[in-house]
């Protein structure tokens, strides 16, 4: 979303502080969305081997019994 912007942002071990401003044309959960999918896209493109690791191989009935 190029119209918002990025004011200021700090990162935690396991999560982000995010100054932003929204045109009010977008909503903020349209602008989370976004955010959301796109970084998924990125970790998993930096990342390959992480998505195997987590999952249904991890977590199936054989796990759970």
């Amino acid at each position: 979303m190029k119209e918002v912007e990025i004011i200021e942002a700090h990162a935690m071990p396991d999560h982000i502080h995010m100054l932003v401003r929204i045109p009010p044309k977008h909503s903020l959960s349209c602008f989370m969305g976004y955010l959301k999918g796109r970084s998924a896209v990125i970790i998993h493109e930096r990342h390959v081997n992480l998505k195997y690791n987590y999952g249904i191989d991890c977590f199936g009935p054989k796990d759970i019994m």
